[in-house]
């Protein structure tokens, strides 16, 4: 059986590569990435780097905000410019 802090790892690796992931197919760097999200660039980095752990609830939620304005940008021009 694994311990809390082996699936704590594991879970902070499917949401690192998952926000890898969310940055590859937006196609913006790290910083312009930080900058659409709100979220301070330096606790990007260290998600990105695993120095900290992103919540679950909140990569769900940069997901399905890209999805909207995804879908939305077709008549708008919202999403942030490469």
């Amino acid at each position: 059986m694994k311990t809390y802090a082996e699936r704590d790892n594991i879970n902070n690796m499917n949401t690192q590569e998952e926000l890898i992931q969310l940055k590859e197919n937006i196609g913006l760097s790290w910083k312009k990435l930080s900058d659409y999200y709100g979220i301070p660039y330096r606790t990007v980095q260290d998600w990105y780097m695993g120095k900290r752990r992103m919540p679950e609830y909140l990569l769900r939620l940069m997901i399905y905000k890209y999805e909207m304005e995804k879908s939305v940008s077709i008549n708008r021009n919202r999403l942030p410019a490469k």
